[in-house]
């Protein structure tokens, strides 16, 4: 297929091949030394601003949603998409291009067993206007309910998907954008290959199109398009109900990333080498509600996040990272831990012959985890928290090498980008500091 980037508006040529079992979909940039390849996954997700853009050390590849929709909606596992330019072709601003692709091309059965995932308890996300709750359910349904800022052109669709109710109910819906959108979005640098050939333009009462709108709620169907292309980056078929209330690619994203950690946690149950329980911490003062103190073992069923997720939200790295796993997630409080020991490097000089973690390092692990707490919400994806200011602190006794500290942060208050959180440290249930910090989240 030969087309132009919707955003970047370059020509592109575009080469569906086949691949082997548990290749997955990958996207080879033929136009780069060495043809470097991007696995569509999740944790490969560059930018969502838009559409949906993976990267992979120098390389990138934009709006890559409608592919992946195509090939989930068919039923392929299993494929190299070769690209000589850093965006998809956008075709008629459909996936139904892209099907045609595959039809022609034809599919076939390989030998090994198809891995579904199937959604074992509820993940709800809320970010602004935007909430995305995923269900457990026997096959792919999604529901999904869209409207713009004022309420216009408010659609509900709900839909089972099988390759029958695919090609016929949500292939062909068109992209589409608010004619206000319009100038800022070439401002940003988007849109530059668009046209009213491959969107369609709402412009307040009026539908700007070069052929009649292909379903009376065309929108809300393609919302569903870009949802089925985007979730499809957790790497296997899934099977559960996805509602869905004015979703966008970044909320799409984050939660595939929660499906992701969900997928992965009976793995996590079964690690070998875990820290061990630490007692329960007393409950704050005024909460009474001893049941929402924070412990460090943590049940296998828990949302329990690890390094790696701590990772990809905190711009922190050795050895300025002061937690080491997220033990769970509560509304506005969160649990995590941070392992010291004698490795630390701090306890060189703090002190030689009488070690101690410093006061501030603890200061400084409570405004990390207050960030984490900011920082995995859908519309702060990429920002970077900074610690702006500390009130009420108070260390009660000294931390030492071999103590888990156990950083338990409620956000008391969130205006626009400034944060307000009271955290408080403990080590075998008893308080060793507390503090109330103020940061202010900034583009990373």
């Amino acid at each position: 297929m030969s087309g132009v980037g919707l955003h970047g508006g370059g020509r592109v040529e575009l080469t569906f091949s086949p691949a082997a079992p548990n290749t997955g979909i990958r996207f080879r940039r033929v136009d780069l030394e060495g043809r470097p390849e991007i696995e569509a996954r999740v944790e490969h997700v560059g930018e969502t601003t838009r559409s949906t853009t993976l990267s992979r050390g120098h390389a990138r590849v934009h709006t890559v949603e409608h592919i992946l929709a195509a090939f989930a909606g068919c039923g392929v596992d299993n494929a190299l998409v070769d690209l000589d330019a850093g965006e998809a072709p956008i075709g008629d601003g459909s996936a139904l291009p892209y099907v045609r692709m595959i039809q022609e091309a034809g599919i076939l059965p390989q030998a090994e067993p198809r891995q579904f995932y199937q959604i074992t308890d509820p993940i709800e996300l809320v970010a602004g206007d935007t909430t995305m709750v995923a269900l457990p359910h026997d096959r792919l349904k999604i529901t999904c309910t869209h409207a713009d800022r004022s309420g216009r052109y408010t659609q509900v669709f709900s839909v089972e998907l099988s390759p029958e109710s695919w090609l016929r109910e949500l292939a062909p819906a068109r992209t589409f954008c608010f004619f206000e959108e319009i100038e800022a979005l070439v401002k940003n640098g988007l849109i530059k290959g668009g046209s009213l050939e491959n969107a369609v333009v709402i412009r307040d009462d009026a539908v700007l199109t070069t052929e009649p709108l292909r379903f009376e709620d065309e929108f809300v169907r393609h919302k569903i398009l870009d949802i089925i292309g985007d979730l499809s980056l957790v790497g296997r078929p899934l099977q559960g109900h996805i509602v869905a209330v004015r979703p966008s690619h970044g909320t799409n994203c984050e939660l595939a990333r929660r499906i992701v950690e969900q997928m992965r946690r009976p793995d996590a149950a079964m690690q070998a080498f875990l820290p061990p329980p630490v007692k329960p911490a007393p409950a704050r003062a005024g909460s009474g509600d001893a049941s929402s103190t924070a412990t460090a073992g943590v049940e296998a069923g828990s949302a329990e996040m690890g390094i790696d997720y701590v990772m990809r939200l905190l711009p922190h790295r050795y050895p300025f990272l002061m937690v080491d796993r997220v033990l769970r997630v509560e509304g506005n409080r969160i649990v995590a831990l941070k392992n010291v020991t004698i490795n630390e490097p701090y306890f060189i000089g703090h002190f030689p012959t009488h070690p101690i973690m410093p006061g501030v390092l603890q200061l400084e692990a409570m405004a990390q985890v207050a960030g984490i707490l900011m920082l995995r919400q859908a519309e702060n994806v990429g920002k970077l928290a900074y610690f702006m200011s500390a009130e009420s602190v108070k260390w009660r006794r000294p931390v030492r090498p071999g103590d888990q500290l156990v950083i338990d942060v409620e956000l008391t208050k969130s205006r626009g980008k400034i944060g307000r959180a009271k955290g408080v440290c403990s080590v075998g249930g008893d308080t060793v500091s507390e503090a109330e910090v103020t940061f202010m989240l900034t583009d990373g």
